[in-house]
């Protein structure tokens, strides 16, 4: 935790912390990112208009929060820093059920408990996962003190935990926590903090634009009635009767965003069968004498019903007789039944009647009339793989077409001691054949069996193979089955399945039943239902609106196809959407004040808002009266002027100044140029963003791009306040400072899969920014002894031409939105590059000129990421005029990519070389067959460096060249055949040559090694020389060479002499003497010189 060494010292943590305070204290000084519209209209990149979905203020801001709006805060603080105009507001959701659930907790909690609470020592035992970017609840710790592990009893619980503990843990007080049964009290106490961790954190954002959701911000309230009564005005929103997710606690839909878990689940539609049990009742069932009583079974397949041959019980499931009307019973499991009263079908309205309890083993053996079943009676028989969970309980068996019911009978069938197990008579089993009922195919008119006996499934217990056996035959026989059976004989399952799904419940033979696809948890804590409700509706999907979010989207930028394939899917299902709620907070319904705006339908267009919000709010986030704009003031025909080209609102007493400004505003602004999210919301928020914007706004203003990126884990683990692995922003900045979070998480990763904020690359961050502090400080110090005048070595050059590369790669990196690739091109390969210049430098000394260029640079590229720290260097250390977060963006030659190309030759070079002197030094490796390694004594004579080059391919090899350069394809980088390339080999020179077949064993790995160079890195690979001479570049660089290649053994062995030379030059190969051999063993070639070393006296 930013300790130095091995100890506990925070000093360097502790001196980025005093330079972040007075950092922005400075910025708040002169208001530095306060953002002001210009009258006429931005040309193409002069404006950035960026956003992030408010967060919901039931806790503090965790890093989760803080990754997504790092890569807006570094997308905006770019373009801020080339000369844009940029436009980052930030606001805070209060809407919807999370923050009323929690005070009425509190409320609950007090009553039972007493005020202060004494509660009882246990606490059950749960854990509370909080995934990066969901807005979960009561998230955060206290806001000015920081704990390593949570409170005692958060620890203990998750969704379970006390609300009072919860509060605790924020370092409320007693006394204060009691006033937070008021719902209101989160709203001024939560978003005052949430705007002091964000500007520690560093947020370039104009706070004048903030504002909170609900009823409590007057102005707002007014804008989100404006918005439903224009969707409700075009038919958008419309009044309808639907299955929906609901929580019976809450008493109204519970829509993704009020779930604690089952985000995204959506109601699963079945037919429940009615299969009337056949007097006389057993014992058990008497008391239902004198009614209709029938097993229902949930099954999705209504065509297969011909082919029944009985019904399955968990044996030992729990289950239940239930009142469905005066005179009709159904027996199902407790879950089913609850579902079902709400949806109409219980004598006692969302209140299941029980009249009696039943097991599964009760139901064992009932006789059965089943509808369509060509079977008269059938019977219930006992199946161990029914789930309880999932349908009724009840499950009707169609072993022709089914694998698993196939199995189960079988296995009835085949083994008496199961039957004796659970009192199953053989005249219940033994004369229920398989009915064939649709054929299918290469399965036949028995799939079922077919398919088990092909795959040898022995049991009904071997669940994989029964899983890959219905894979194989459910899917072909609703697209290629025929039905042979009933009616509809001869029909395609496809065709007869929604006709015979309408005549069973025309006959009152089934009813149509839903339940959630998955459990669903409500904030609340209770598990949801699907309800018949009748309420209101956003009509998404409809065909007309959904082409308009199709053009929409397909002009977006969306940066990954993973994120566009996933809006691509969303329009795809998105039907239509519950947007009314009787109980949370929000904005009443226009129209029916009963209801309130739902979650996630008070947040679609907000985004038009910040583009005013200064002048609305004057200030003061709650939209109190310091504006000269009231509330009322801001009707329908206002609102429609500015965002929507309406005709000037002749009867508004607002001064047309303070309207045309407003207008003017919201034109320059809009559309907004970048929405940055978790991917979570594409399936919800970021569609309806999209929906919205179609139907209310003119097409020019519709969104530009969304940046979609995954969940953040910390160290390689989920974000978890269970386990402790879990910081708030306010914890994260005490423990590394402001920069080196934002550091992190900028080299956490950029795309859509999860990323990793790794503590120690934070830490590093510590080091790396305070030592880079000390080293200009040094510079600076020592400016004296610097060399002047312009860069004229070659190391200035190189080092200059570095400074280009990263000035241009880090724009396009920036550009793309790739912040780790801009960290490292913009910092790390600027660092190497400027300690490999100190090495290069030697005697003479760094360039003035160019430390100050490269200082400058550095300072400018790194300032989207760690500002603090660049605004202190730029005004403290190089004592520049302004701000440095809109300096401008460095301005570069272009890169000079051969001379990169031959620094690299160089370095490399000089690298073997110095591998090959020690190797030399120290003996041979490898022991002489005649003898010990022979050790060369260096202490009285004068070392010697020969560097043989040839500086362009001849032989064998420049064939192999000519032959790949002419068989390469510039454009796409492929090469033809290898069958071509080797008839070309064969009619060359080489090919005519009588050792062809020794030369081709060598020009085989030649030509693949060439081959993936060319690949990689394109035509010029191919080239019989490189772009630079290497001879030049050597000789440019023999002082270097002496100083770097040189050996520490007991007495430090240096190169006093180094000769450039020609591999090729009988006379510079003469000058090895008898080491001319290894010159001959290793014979230099383009970009691999080879290296002598000799002794002369």
């Amino acid at each position: 935790m930013a300790a130095e060494g091995g100890g506990r010292s925070f000093a360097r943590r502790d001196h980025l912390l005093e330079i972040e305070t007075k950092v922005r204290s400075w910025w708040e000084e002169k208001d530095v990112f306060r953002a002001e519209s210009c009258e006429k209209p931005p040309e193409p990149g002069e404006k950035f208009f960026g956003n992030f979905p408010f967060p919901y203020m039931n806790g503090f801001l965790h890093l989760g929060h803080a990754f997504s709006l790092s890569k807006l805060e570094f997308a905006a603080a770019y373009h801020r820093l080339r000369g844009a105009n940029v436009l980052l507001p930030f606001a805070f959701h209060c809407t919807g059920m999370p923050i009323k659930a929690s005070a009425d907790k509190l409320a609950r909690e007090i009553q039972l408990f007493g005020d202060p609470p004494v509660f009882p020592k246990e606490v059950e035992q749960g854990s509370q996962e909080v995934e990066a970017e969901t807005e979960g609840a009561n998230s955060g710790a206290p806001p000015d003190k920081f704990k390593g592990k949570k409170s005692k009893a958060a620890s203990k619980s998750g969704g379970q935990a006390y609300q009072w503990e919860i509060m605790r843990s924020f370092g409320l007080s007693d006394s204060e926590i009691s006033k937070f049964q008021n719902p209101y009290n989160w709203l001024t106490f939560f978003p005052p903090l949430a705007v002091e961790d964000l500007k520690a954190f560093g947020l370039g954002c104009d706070w004048r634009r903030s504002f909170i959701t609900t009823d409590m911000n007057p102005v707002f309230d007014a804008f989100v009635r404006w918005q439903v009564r224009k969707l409700k005005s075009m038919g958008k929103i419309v009044k309808d009767v639907r299955y929906t997710i609901y929580s019976p606690l809450d008493g109204q839909p519970c829509a993704d965003h009020d779930r604690a878990s089952g985000e995204g689940v959506q109601p699963q539609e079945y037919i429940l069968i009615k299969m009337e049990v056949v007097a006389p009742f057993p014992s058990k069932l008497k008391v239902l004498e004198g009614r209709k009583v029938f097993l229902a079974a949930a099954t999705l397949r209504p065509e297969t019903m011909y082919g029944q041959t009985n019904a399955w019980v968990l044996p030992d499931g729990k289950y239940g007789a239930f009142e469905i009307n005066e005179t009709e019973v159904l027996i199902l499991t407790q879950r089913a039944a609850l579902n079902l009263a709400y949806q109409k079908y219980s004598r006692v309205p969302e209140k299941p009647t029980c009249l009696v309890e039943l097991t599964g083993r009760d139901l064992i053996g009932l006789p059965l009339k089943s509808p369509r079943a060509i079977n008269q009676i059938i019977y219930t028989l006992p199946m161990l793989t029914v789930l309880t969970d999932k349908g009724t309980g009840i499950v009707t068996s169609v072993p022709a077409d089914s694998p698993d019911d196939y199995m189960a009978l079988h296995d009835l069938k085949a083994k008496p001691a199961l039957r004796a197990k659970y009192g199953v008579k053989d005249e219940w089993v033994m004369p229920f054949e398989i009915i064939p009922i649709i054929n299918i195919p290469e399965f036949g008119n028995k799939a079922a069996e077919k398919v088990c006996a092909d795959l040898k499934i022995k049991s009904q217990n071997e669940k994989e193979k029964l899983a890959e056996a219905k894979r194989l035959t459910y899917l072909k026989g609703f697209t290629e089955g025929t039905l042979i059976v009933g009616e509809f004989e001869g029909w395609k399952v496809q065709e007869a399945k929604p006709l015979i799904r309408s005549k069973l419940i025309e006959a009152n033979e089934a009813i149509v039943y839903s339940e959630p696809e998955k459990r669903v948890v409500s904030r609340s804590g209770d598990e949801c239902v699907v309800a018949l409700t009748d309420q209101w509706y956003i009509t998404y999907g409809e065909p007309e609106w959904k082409k308009l979010a199709e053009e929409c989207l397909s002009s977006m930028n969306l940066y990954h196809d993973e994120t566009r394939h996933g809006f691509e899917h969303t329009l795809g299902w998105l039907n239509q959407w519950a947007c009314s709620r009787s109980f949370g907070l929000g904005t009443r319904i226009p129209w029916d004040e009963e209801f309130l705006v739902e979650s996630l339908s008070d947040s679609t267009i907000y985004m038009a808002y910040y583009t005013i919000a200064h002048i609305l709010h004057n200030g003061d986030m709650y939209g109190s009266s310091k504006s000269v704009i009231k509330p009322e003031q801001m009707t329908d025909e206002v609102w429609e002027y500015i965002f929507c080209d309406g005709p000037y609102p002749e009867s508004s007493d607002i001064s047309s100044s303070i309207l045309n400004k407003m207008k003017q505003e919201f034109e320059y602004w809009y559309p907004f140029d970048l929405r940055v999210s978790g991917k979570d919301l594409i399936q919800n928020h970021l569609t309806f963003c999209i929906y919205n914007h179609t139907a209310i706004m003119r097409k020019k203003h519709w969104p530009r791009g969304f940046r979609c990126n995954g969940h953040i884990m910390l160290n390689a683990e989920k974000m978890s306040k269970s386990t402790g692995n879990f910081r708030t922003i306010r914890q994260a900045i005490e423990e590394f400072s402001a920069d080196a979070t934002r550091f992190s998480l900028a080299d956490a990763g950029d795309g859509v899969d999860d990323a990793n904020f790794v503590f120690e690359t934070a830490n590093a961050a510590i080091l790396k920014l305070t030592k880079e502090i000390a080293w200009m400080e040094e510079v600076l110090a020592a400016e004296s002894s610097l060399r002047i005048g312009p860069p004229s070595t070659y190391a200035d050059r190189v080092f200059l031409n570095e400074i280009n590369i990263a000035v241009n790669r880090t724009e396009q990196n920036y550009r793309d939105y790739m912040f780790r690739d801009a960290l490292k091109t913009g910092f790390y390969d600027l660092q190497a590059s400027r300690d490999e210049y100190r090495l290069s430098c030697g005697s003479g000394g760094m360039n003035h000129e160019l430390l100050w260029r490269f200082m400058d640079v550095q300072t400018r590229l790194i300032t989207p990421i760690c500002p603090h720290y660049a605004e202190y260097v730029w005004r403290e250390l190089l004592k520049k005029e302004g701000f440095v977060v809109n300096a401008g963006w460095p301005v570069a030659d272009s890169p000079d990519l051969t001379l990169q190309s031959a620094n690299k030759y160089l370095q490399h070079s000089i690298v073997v070389m110095r591998k090959l002197l020690e190797k030399q030094t120290s003996g041979s490796t490898k022991a002489n067959k005649k003898g010990p390694p022979v050790k060369t004594s260096m202490e009285t004579k004068r070392l010697i460096g020969l560097i043989y080059v040839n500086e362009q391919f001849d032989g064998w090899k420049a064939e192999c060249l000519r032959i790949l350069q002419s068989n390469f394809d510039r454009d796409t980088r492929t090469f033809a055949s290898d069958k071509v390339i080797l008839e070309a080999l064969q009619r060359s020179s080489i090919g005519q040559s009588k050792d062809f077949r020794q030369t081709q064993k060598l020009c085989m790995p030649f030509l693949r090694f060439k081959k993936d160079e060319a690949v990689t890195l394109g035509a010029h690979a191919l080239d019989l020389k490189l772009p630079f001479g290497e001879i030049e570049v050597l000789q440019e660089n023999l002082d270097l060479i002496k100083r770097q290649v040189k050996v520490d053994t007991k007495g430090q062995v240096e190169l006093e002499e180094v000769e450039v030379l020609s591999g090729t030059d009988p006379d510079a190969l003469a000058k090895a003497g008898s080491l001319v051999k290894l010159i001959e063993q290793n014979p230099p070639s383009p970009g691999s010189p080879t290296a002598i070393f000799l002794t002369r006296s």
